[in-house]
């Protein structure tokens, strides 16, 4: 089978398949709404960079000044990454709901309280926020789900209140909301009963358990090859790999991300490998390929063509963004580009995770912002 043949019989199996995934509104809302809650990630990730300090300096007046003040410097960290299930379930549904049409944030708001009464647990002392962190990120898509599913149900069936047009339109959106909120109210308050009387479990315990399998293979070295190998066979043939991959992805990887941060603030070990931070300030850093080297061997080139694009190219791959050079060599569809661009990745990323569980470079454990310069990001995530 020549090159030509090969590329329309791969193109006429995928292109259905990565629309397909593309168009799937639960999947994309998934997306969207892990995607959202990095920048928490990113800002809780800063105070936790205390504990950090006070575990560089072993003794003395700073790791003194860290010991006695470290409550209040994490403070934040508390309210950010310790409640981030809560900010995913808004802005997971509030993504759905617009994809639907529904442009109201009270569906958002109602899968914030279905989720709370889901993944909260009262206790004598009042409420504990366990399972409203990086535990209960699971439950808060199957919350922000249901909540819209629900919603769009009783809408399209006319079960809610509906005013006259003459009611402004917060008003209005209240009112309509409110049978819709009942039942969903009571759908999240019958699933928490249930699990605690039956199983005598919180409900978000009951889903990793049920998960378990799923969640720790994620983690893996075939789990993390298979991810970069797709995301680049994707890219090859024009698709954008990691638009598409990311929606299955994304979820565990950010979930991770968030347990590793909640670990190490609390002094436990930190075990995942996988996280958000990894893929992007790692994994693809200069963008998808890792093709900084190449544009830096472009630079040289006597080809007055590549060395225009490489010099072209070099800031834009310096911060992750590497399009004019996988448009402009180009990088699809070039035979000669498919095995170092598809394969040299793969390389990476075994290096990179057998450097870390060897203990040879240290666990994620923040979330930088996206595209820093190569090497950056992956300091600040590990701080080794």
């Amino acid at each position: 089978m020549n090159s030509s043949k090969l590329q329309s019989t791969l193109m006429k199996w995928l292109m259905p398949i990565a629309n397909k995934v593309e168009q799937q509104k639960h999947l994309q809302a998934i997306k969207d709404g892990m995607i959202a809650i990095v920048p928490i990630i990113i800002i809780g990730s800063f105070f936790i960079l205390p504990i950090a300090f006070m575990n560089v300096f072993q003794s003395g007046p700073i790791h003194e000044f860290f010991a006695n003040h470290i409550d209040k410097l994490t403070y934040p960290d508390k309210f950010t990454n310790g409640l981030l299930s809560i900010y995913a379930a808004f802005f997971i549904a509030d993504s759905l709901a617009k994809k639907y049409g529904m442009q109201s944030a009270q569906y958002g708001i109602t899968a914030v309280i279905t989720h709370v009464i889901m993944s909260g647990v009262i206790t004598e002392n009042g409420l504990d926020m366990t399972y409203l962190g990086a535990q209960g990120l699971f439950v808060s898509i199957i919350s922000a789900i249901v909540t819209v599913e629900v919603t769009r149900f009783m809408i399209n069936k006319k079960m809610v209140v509906r005013l006259p047009d003459s009611v402004p339109q917060m008003v209005g959106d209240s009112f309509s909301n409110l049978f819709p909120m009942i039942v969903n109210i009571l759908i999240g308050s019958t699933i928490a009963i249930l699990s605690t009387s039956l199983g005598d479990v919180a409900f978000p315990q009951v889903i990793m358990n049920v998960l378990a399998p799923a969640i720790s293979s994620m983690d893996s070295l075939p789990s993390l090859l298979i991810v970069i190998f797709l995301t680049q066979f994707l890219w090859f043939f024009g698709l954008h790999g990691p638009a598409i991959t990311s929606a299955v992805w994304a979820p565990f990887a950010i979930t991770y991300q968030a347990e590793n941060i909640a670990n190490f603030a609390s002094g436990a070990d930190v075990t995942h490998i996988f996280t958000f931070g990894l893929y992007y300030n790692i994994l693809q850093v200069s963008g998808s390929g890792l093709t900084l080297g190449l544009v830096l061997l472009m630079m040289r080139s006597k080809a007055k063509n590549l060395n225009a694009i490489g010099k072209v190219s070099i800031i834009p791959s310096l911060f992750g963004i590497n399009e004019p050079l996988i448009f402009g060599a180009p990088i699809l569809l070039n035979p000669f580009m498919f095995i170092p661009f598809v394969f040299g990745p793969l390389i990476v990323t075994a290096l990179t995770y057998f450097g870390m569980t060897s203990g040879f470079i240290g666990m994620p454990i923040a979330n930088p912002p996206g595209f820093l310069p190569p090497g950056v990001g992956a300091f600040l995530m590990t701080l080794d």
